[in-house]
């Protein structure tokens, strides 16, 4: 079995509203999509940020100026004129944890997409809100990111960790700390290993300055030795990025020995053969 869970319906520029990408039709561009490449499980995990709802957790201008549709609408398009699986990507924001948790709470996902994206109020791979252009050092914004991945993690909160090491995504155009990077992983393995989610193997990196898969393998091993499943998605935000370079990914997860991935429904998680 291949997955496809973290699975954008619409891109991410302005314009890309709910009433053009949220149809019947384009859902069905997007299983024809699947299908083609072998993907058998196939969910849709938007962004929170995209959801009014959203700003009883966090007023980030970020968020305020793309906080447009309903969570509720959302929801019951996938449930009533989909066959997709229901999933939300929700950030980790620091102090509004319990906010976060809350309004997840109130819905009936088959799994929660967990994102680090902010340290604080800059993110790590938007420019608009660059964390890089106030930053002490690389090692500073590693570190701070890998710390917060660990507190994500440690919630609970989430069932699937996404793009593990964001951080790296712009490569070259941002520092990259000097040495070792098995240093800012293990600041998060204890959050990790204590809820052990799936962690997601991602090829959007290879389509990201940075060409690369999220996690870096040593990332990923740490992983998958304290019990962690993996989670395979491509992060498409169009129909023709399900499954992108997905045959780089299964050859990794060979190379790790993984046999198997995370499938979930109404938040329970099992495990399915790695086709």
């Amino acid at each position: 079995m291949l997955t496809d869970y973290h699975v954008h319906l619409r891109p991410d520029e302005p314009g890309t509203d709910a009433e053009r990408y949220f149809t019947a039709a384009n859902a069905q561009r997007y299983r024809e999509a699947a299908e083609e490449r072998g993907i058998a499980e196939l969910g849709v995990s938007e962004h929170v940020h995209r959801f009014r709802q959203a700003l009883d957790v966090w007023r980030h201008p970020f968020w305020e100026d793309n906080a447009v549709d309903d969570l509720d609408a959302y929801c019951a398009f996938v449930r009533e004129e989909t066959d997709l699986r229901l999933g939300i990507e929700a950030d980790w924001v620091a102090g509004r944890e319990d906010r976060m948790a809350s309004l997840l709470e109130d819905y009936d996902w088959d799994y929660v997409v967990g994102s680090v994206h902010f340290l604080r109020d800059a993110a790590v791979d938007h420019r608009d809100y660059d964390v890089w252009s106030a930053a002490r050092s690389a090692d500073d914004v590693w570190r701070r990111y890998f710390e917060t991945l660990g507190h994500a993690a440690a919630s609970g909160m989430f069932d699937v960790l996404a793009h593990p090491d964001l951080v790296k995504v712009w490569g070259a155009e941002s520092p990259r700390p000097e040495g070792d990077l098995r240093r800012f992983y293990e600041l998060a393995m204890e959050g990790i290993d204590a809820t052990r989610p799936a962690i997601e193997v991602s090829t959007a990196g290879l389509r990201k300055p940075v060409d690369e898969i999220y996690p870096d393998p040593a990332f990923l091993r740490w992983c998958l030795e304290c019990g962690c499943p993996v989670a395979l998605s491509s992060d498409a935000h169009v129909p023709e990025h399900l499954g992108y370079e997905y045959d780089r990914a299964l050859e990794l997860l060979g190379e790790l020995g993984v046999t198997e991935l995370a499938v979930f429904e109404r938040r329970q998680r099992r495990l399915e053969p790695l086709a």
